[in-house]
């Protein structure tokens, strides 16, 4: 009997580490099954956000890219327009001109400010350079010609002169493209120059808008 008893106990002990083996290994399957849903569930997010902000990122380039390429409110544009130099007078169809046949000089276009009238031929060959020349009537107020003038001070490929013979106070010519505000608090003024300083309007981006004429 005695050696039966403790044959018994020892299968018992047996039978219970076996059991407790049994439940270890069912718990470890358990949590290894948590930690690879957990780790899906975190790579799942990750790729989600990442894919988020990158559909984010295109989606605001792309926003981007449309308004840079869609025209200021209220631009005039005009094409087909000559390059040739020449050092005669040119009969412009805008008033100020805003391209075509110009003088082989061009205005300094550094930010530089004219306070009486300059060759429009010379000015023309600034815009080729990818200058905005701003121009202002006696309409204009004293206010907005020091405003315009300091904003071109601080604006490399601009310049700035009294024009006379224009239709409104303040006048923006780029090669090809021209805006007309009443006055500089306008918000389109520096949405122009924004667009078309150096744009792609530009026939000779990168040319140099110093050496050239300064009055």
């Amino acid at each position: 009997m005695g050696s039966a008893g403790a044959k018994a106990q020892r299968e018992a002990r047996r039978a219970n580490v076996a059991e407790m083996r049994r439940a270890e290994a069912a718990r470890e399957r358990r949590n290894r099954i948590v930690t690879w849903t957990l780790s899906g569930v975190i790579v799942a997010s990750v790729i989600g956000g990442s894919w988020y902000f990158l559909q984010d990122a295109n989606n605001k380039e792309a926003a981007q890219e449309q308004a840079a390429a869609a025209p200021v409110k209220g631009e005039k544009t005009f094409k087909d327009l000559s390059q040739n130099h020449v050092t005669t007078p040119v009969d412009y169809k805008t008033s100020p001109a805003v391209g075509g046949d110009h003088n082989p000089a061009w205005m300094n276009c550094s930010g530089d400010v004219y306070d009486k009238a300059i060759g429009e031929t010379n000015a023309v060959h600034s815009l080729e350079h990818g200058a905005v020349w701003i121009t202002y009537s006696d309409k204009a107020t004293d206010k907005d010609i020091r405003t315009l003038k300091d904003t071109v001070k601080k604006t490399p490929y601009t310049l700035i002169s009294p024009y006379s013979d224009q239709s409104s106070p303040v006048t923006l010519s780029a090669w090809g493209k021209q805006l007309n505000v009443d006055s500089a608090s306008d918000r389109r003024v520096q949405t122009f120059l924004d667009k078309y300083v150096q744009g792609k309007q530009t026939p000779e981006p990168g040319a140099t808008c110093t050496g050239g004429i300064t009055a």
